[in-house]
């Protein structure tokens, strides 16, 4: 409403903003995300992260920290809207943890948290109105490119920081006289996501926020420790990082999710075959659209049992043989001639080569060997 002067150093501003217009696919599969924004009010340096997930504490505390660690410096206050979408559904004690939180986070940084009033966004104007700019950049920019698709998700935040980078360099003076009135940065950065303890049950995953994640058989009956990011869960036991899983969400009308990796439960499926018919997280099994299709139509060529037992074949051989990319390529041309595939075959095919096996020599040693090494060791001890 009233024109501002701004200081260089003082305000920094973040704001979510919604780019399911954008068209953007992956692989060909559209990519439901939005932007996290942040802004200097004077100078207008920017930066953007792809947030896969809604408004959270912690999008907001991994983009915040992107931004201020590639700025290389800290405003003396940082300028948030509500996040009533991170606050909604909360009870009384959720939304005072997670003001707590945001409050801590700005602690970390030396700067003094505010908010504007939920619904009036003009008092968040100096990235309300850079929200709409960047979206078109961005727009303008997948035009130029001629294609709105990316090889994965990595490649399309690179295309993004490329667009916020030439954003950034225009503004390349003013940034430099800011960031000498900008604070020095903590010697680290604090964490950036939430952790809980979950069990590993007898079904080879754990279910969290209301999605089934799998893992390998040998974690059954552990309780691990999940450090749940805005994509990510990164998996510890004790103090060791096990393994990183692609965060899953709720499905439409709050069905529960699955991110399942067969190599996690084709051991249990060979036991057990009939068991991938009717598996609630069936279509999430395949690691490839080639994999879903040869099922279909075994399903269609052969009886139930007989489908599941050559499917469940197909699996162990992509992951006894780590061949899961060219057995699909094989599957493809069999599903074009509607050919069933020759399980027989494929086996001889992936074989190992015995050309490139490494020839081992093991020479033992005579025992006589082992009696000075002890007759030496009990010398010492005296």
């Amino acid at each position: 409403m009233f024109r501002q002067v701004h200081e260089p150093g003082r305000v920094g501003l973040s704001d979510f903003t919604d780019m399911g217009k954008a068209g953007i696919t992956i692989a060909g599969q559209p990519l439901d995300h939005r932007l996290y924004h942040f802004r200097l009010a004077y100078s207008g340096f920017e930066h953007a992260h792809v947030v896969l997930g809604g408004e959270s504490f912690v999008a907001l505390a991994e983009g915040l920290q992107n931004a201020l660690w590639s700025l290389g410096g800290a405003p003396r206050e940082h300028r948030s809207d509500s996040l009533s979408a991170a606050f909604r559904n909360l009870d009384l004690d959720a939304r005072q943890d997670l003001t707590r939180r945001y409050e801590e986070l700005c602690g970390h940084y030396g700067m003094t948290p505010s908010r504007n009033n939920a619904g009036i966004a003009h008092e968040n104007g100096s990235i309300e109105g850079p929200h709409g700019h960047l979206k078109r950049t961005i727009n303008d920019a997948v035009l130029m490119r001629g294609s709105s698709d990316f090889d994965d998700l990595a490649a399309y935040r690179r295309f993004v920081d490329e667009i916020v980078s030439h954003c950034n360099a225009r503004n390349s003076k003013r940034i430099d006289v800011e960031r000498i009135e900008l604070q020095d940065l903590p010697v680290r950065r604090t964490s950036a996501y939430e952790e809980v303890t979950v069990r590993v049950t007898s079904s080879g995953g754990f279910t969290l926020r209301k999605v089934f994640y799998t893992v390998p058989s040998r974690l059954i009956g552990h309780r691990v420790r999940v450090r749940l990011y805005d994509d990510r869960l990164e998996l510890l036991l004790g103090a060791t990082l096990l393994m990183t899983l692609q965060r899953g969400r709720v499905g439409v009308n709050g069905k529960h999710g699955h991110v399942v990796d067969y190599h996690h439960v084709i051991h249990a499926l060979r036991r057990k075959p009939m068991a991938l018919l009717s598996v609630v997280y069936r279509d999430q099994l395949f690691p490839r659209q080639a994999y879903r299709g040869m099922f279909e139509f075994l399903c269609q060529e052969m009886a139930e049992r007989a489908a599941c037992k050559t499917m469940v074949a197909l699996l162990s051989l992509a992951h006894d043989r780590s061949c899961e990319a060219q057995l699909a390529g094989v599957l493809a041309d069999d599903l074009e001639h509607r050919r069933l595939p020759d399980i027989n075959a494929l086996l001889t095919r992936f074989a190992p080569d015995p050309a490139r096996l490494p020839e081992v020599s093991v020479q033992l040693a005579p025992l006589s060997c082992y009696d000075v090494l002890v007759g030496s060791a009990m010398e010492i001890a005296a």
